[in-house]
């Protein structure tokens, strides 16, 4: 199939790029970067020029280059992970979703584009017990960040679902880990947790689930190719308590025990959207995803040899 990318050089963008051709699909890539696109033109991808922002020059992109599948992994996200640089990021991150993903899919059902997939959100549904799945509620009424989020995640999942003529998947993704994330031995995270800087808040019962980032891209090829419309949860198969994936992460790094500090204390230090991360995060199942995609996730990577004790 051809297939048309948007966000193709972002941390998801650069494996799926790769997955979808070794899959011998033909790839056409969305970038405004001349330096970025002399990398993409060497791995054999036909380049589309064009800011996300200049709806004209993204609709003439799409309707030049005919793709079936349009795969949309728009985001702008900063390298360090810390409330001030994700403040920071947030409004062009927010507008470069809204206003940019707009005018991708606009582009893409003017030029009869059969399928639009889209980059979502899998850690926003509403806290309660067990995983939750694809028809849980999101969690509008969460500290003030997530529900902001899940009020954006829904908009535009809603835009794209209510797509007429467009068979819209939603891809909602677990924490990222991998090669070029916060996560990775060389990312942000991971120096905090060696400098005791990312702490288990209260008794660190918040449930996070976690996908490889080279599994979003094997998962998202799969819903390109056999993918029923809706929405997808891609997610590993062990979601984890904080204060159980936290330890053995700072294990695997080989850095000091987490400090753990009191909700009360988080509150005043970190603001309550680190209280409901830390506590009251709800883990999400993959289920449909392994039935429907044969999805097979690896296990998480430092849980893998970790004397952590696994049980919640």
């Amino acid at each position: 199939m051809k297939i048309f990318v948007a966000g193709a050089t972002g941390a998801i963008g650069r494996p799926l790029i790769a997955q979808l051709l070794a899959q011998g699909h033909e790839v056409v890539a969305l970038t405004r970067s001349s330096e970025k696109a002399q990398t993409l033109a060497e791995q054999g991808v036909e380049l589309a020029l064009a800011d996300v922002f200049d709806a004209d020059a993204v609709k003439a992109a799409i309707t030049r280059t005919q793709p079936e599948v349009v795969i949309e992994q728009l985001t702008s996200l900063p390298k360090t992970y810390t409330n001030e640089s994700m403040s920071a990021a947030s409004a062009l991150n927010t507008r470069i979703r809204r206003e940019g993903g707009a005018n991708v899919l606009a582009a893409a059902e003017a030029a009869g584009v059969r399928r639009y997939l889209r980059q979502s959100i899998a850690f926003w549904a509403i806290p309660g017990a067990g995983l939750a799945d694809e028809e849980t509620p999101l969690a509008f009424d969460a500290s003030p960040a997530v529900a902001a989020d899940a009020h954006i995640v829904t908009e535009i999942e809603r835009r794209l679902l209510e797509t007429p003529n467009l068979e819209g998947i939603a891809l909602r993704y677990g924490f990222l880990y991998g090669p070029g994330t916060w996560f990775a031995p060389d990312g942000d995270v991971a120096q905090q947790v060696r400098q005791q800087q990312f702490p288990i808040v209260g008794n660190g019962e918040g449930v996070w689930s976690w996908v490889h980032i080279e599994d979003t891209a094997i998962a998202t090829v799969a819903a390109a190719e056999r993918g029923n419309p809706g929405i997808y949860l891609i997610t590993d198969d062990q979601p984890l308590a904080v204060r159980q994936w936290l330890s053995a992460y700072a294990q695997w790094l080989n850095a000091p025990p987490p400090m753990q500090v009191s909700v009360e204390d988080a509150l005043l230090l970190s603001g309550a959207d680190a209280v409901y991360y830390g506590t009251q995060m709800r883990g999400a199942s993959n289920a449909k995803a392994k039935r429907e995609l044969n999805f097979q996730p690896r296990p998480l990577e430092w849980m893998v040899n970790s004397t952590v004790a696994h049980a919640s």
